[in-house]
Parts: structure tokens; sequence; C-alpha cells
């Protein structure tokens, strides 16, 4: 008994030497049972998450899946610029000059259905001049659109499509918005299908860009290239915050630089082109221009804020109410004026007809005119348009 004692005392001691030097210097042989591999595994264990896992923190794929059956193609046509020539129907014309008809032109972008009705923004710029509007959806179906109406000063428009199943996105609350928050831009770049890019908020109310009459951008490194116009901004939970617009670039490529309508302003132009076909803005006939610190010193200003009135308009609202060339506007309604910008937007918010109180500064002295608001003058439409309207 005790030799077998000793034998099982010696097998053990020898095992665990074993196990302790493996153990030391081949610690991948020593493995969880319960991981099996087939031939051709890597020997590695790797540790797997299971089939129902969720996404990790810096996934947005639950936002892409919200947003992205919302946001369509848009393909629009436009016929030769010039008239058709008469002689063009004549074969024997056509087999000694050829045919001197140019080719119709095809242009792409983006654009976001905002109610199930088939209602569609997008950005005048896509659209206009176009001879037809072709739209393709996320899942595959396409239709043609028609125009509701566009808005040149703000490079807005609404088109309307007659399908049914259509996907709405969820306006989110720009105001709340700031710099550093992720979002995602989505859109057909390129015309290479839809896409879905990722960045932050890099700045918010850009303007004086030039773009736009009105601008107040927001300006995203997240990738927007050549038909991304149109497109969805939206914020990480997929809720739309911008209408894509606009980059800076030297290439035409994406530089990391930017521009997208704010959905305010966006839902604000949309809501009164569905009602009126057009937005309908506020206008007193004035030329403004910014104050720079070489004004100020010709006229004598301690004030860099406000709007130097540089023409008025003869006959027209501010004149009326006895505004002059050389008048800087500082407040309309009590709201302080910084800058041509500010005084535009402000002036563009009220009502034509009513009375607004403006503020003007002259020969260093304050002075209140009671101003009858009119209604700012369309932009001029393109040409054929016009034609085919008439």
């Amino acid at each position: 008994m005790r030799r077998l004692w000793l034998l099982f005392a010696q097998t053990v001691t020898v095992g665990l030497a074993v196990w302790f030097i493996v153990a030391s210097l081949k610690p991948q042989w020593i493995g969880d049972r319960s991981r099996r591999t087939h031939p051709g595994a890597s020997p590695i264990a790797v540790a797997e998450a299971p089939a129902h896992a969720s996404p990790g923190q810096g996934s947005y794929r639950e936002a892409a899946k919200r947003a992205m059956p919302t946001v369509v193609n848009i393909f629009t046509t436009k016929g030769p610029s010039r008239p058709k020539n008469p002689f063009m129907d004549d074969p024997v014309f056509r087999r000694f000059f050829g045919d001197q008809q140019e080719d119709k032109q095809f242009s792409l972008g983006s654009g976001v259905i905002v109610s199930p009705e088939g209602f569609i923004l997008t950005n005048n710029h896509v659209i206009e001049t176009a001879d037809q509007i072709e739209v393709a959806l996320a899942d595959g179906r396409k239709t043609v659109a028609k125009l509701v109406g566009s808005d040149p000063e703000s490079d807005l428009a609404v088109i309307k499509i007659n399908m049914s199943n259509l996907p709405a996105i969820t306006f989110g609350r720009v105001e709340q918005a700031q710099v550093g928050d992720v979002v995602l831009a989505i859109g057909n770049p390129f015309g290479v299908g839809q896409t879905v890019t990722f960045g932050i908020v890099s700045a918010l109310g850009r303007n004086h860009l030039g773009i736009n009459t009105f601008e107040n951008f927001i300006q995203t490194d997240a990738a927007i290239n050549p038909g991304n116009s149109g497109g969805a901004l939206t914020d990480s939970n997929g809720n739309l915050i911008g209408i894509n617009t606009a980059i800076y670039s030297r290439s035409g490529g994406s530089l990391g630089i930017g521009f997208a309508i704010p959905v305010s302003t966006a839902k604000n132009v949309m809501d009164a082109i569905i009602a009126n076909g057009q937005v309908i803005r506020g206008w007193i006939g004035v030329e403004p221009q910014d104050i720079t610190p070489e004004l100020a010193d010709s006229f004598g200003l301690g004030r860099k804020s406000g709007a130097i009135i540089a023409g008025v308009l003869k006959g027209g609202p501010a004149e009326r109410a006895g505004m002059r060339p050389g008048d800087i506007l500082v407040a309309v309604e009590g709201k302080p004026v910084n800058d041509t910008t500010d005084m535009l937007n402000t002036i563009a918010q009220l009502t034509p007809g009513q009375k607004a109180r403006m503020t003007v500064l002259r020969k260093t002295q304050e002075s209140t005119l009671d101003v009858v608001v009119g209604r700012r003058p369309q932009p001029k439409r393109d040409p054929r348009q016009q034609q085919e309207e008439e």
C-alpha cells in the first residue's frame, strides 16, 4: 500500500511539473476545452460577440437605418438651350449638314422625403431649368416628380411624387446643435449610389459666403461631394438638421468644408412653398452695405455694427418713410442690426403691409422711422420657364 501511495505521489508531482513548464513556455497550448477549432483555423483563441450583440458605442447604424430610406436620388434632364431648327425635320438637310441639335444635358442630386404624401425637399440648383425630374427611392422604386415651387434666394425647392408607403424623415431641433456634435451626410455623390459619410458640426451660422442671398449655414467636415446636394444632414439619432447644399473645393472633391441649410430655415421655406407656391418676404427697397473699418473712419463712427444705406429705391417703402442714403440702420423692431446679412434676414421675416419701427443713425443722431413693409420682388426666372408659363 505504501509503494502505491509513493507511486501516486511521484506521478502527481511529475504531472504538475510538466503542466507548470508548459503553462510558462507555451500557454497557447492550454485553452478552454469548450472552444473547438476546425482544420485550418487559427490556434489562437479569439473571443467573438454573440450574433445578437448590440452595436458598439461608436456605431451609428441605427441613425443611418432610420434616415437612409427617406433620402432619394434625383435625376434631371434639360433639353437643348437653342430653339430647334425647323430644317432639321428635312432629311435632305440632315444628310448634308448633319444633326445640328445639342444633346440633352443630365444632372443628378439628392432629396429628402419630408411627408408620407410625397413632398420632397431638395436644392433649387438641383432642379432649376430641368425639363423632367426623376426620383429613385432607396428601395429601388422610380417615378417622375413634379415641381411644387422653388426659392432661388435660399436655394431650396419642393417637388412631389405620387407613391404610397413612403417613409418620411423626422425633423430635428437644429437650435440644440453645437459645434462638435456628430452628424451624418446622406446622398448620392458622383452618382455611385446612396452613401453615408460621418463628421461633426464644424461651425454654425456661417454667412457672407456669397452662395445664397439668405445665408445661415451649418458647416461640417462630413464628406460632401457633387451629387450630395439636396441630401440629408442628420444628427446622431437620424433626425434631419440640415439640407446639404455646397462645398468649398478647388478640385471638385470634398476638402472637409461643407455647408448645409438649417432645417428650421428649410421647414419655413417648405411650408411657404406648399401653401403659396413661393416664399413671401418683407422688403423696404434699400441697398445696404457693411460697415468696414475704413467706412467707420470716414463717417466718424464709434461703432462697427449696423448697415449703411448706400441707396434708396425711389418710391419704395424706405423712401416713403423718410430713409435717406447715408443713414445707418441700427435696429428693426427693437432688434439690433449687426450687418447687412442680419438686416436682410430680419426684414425678410416681416409681413408685407405691416408697419415696422426702424432706428437709424443720421449724422451721429438717432431717429426712429415707421416703415410700411413691402413685398420682396421675386428673383428673375429662367427665360425658358417664363416663356412656358406665358
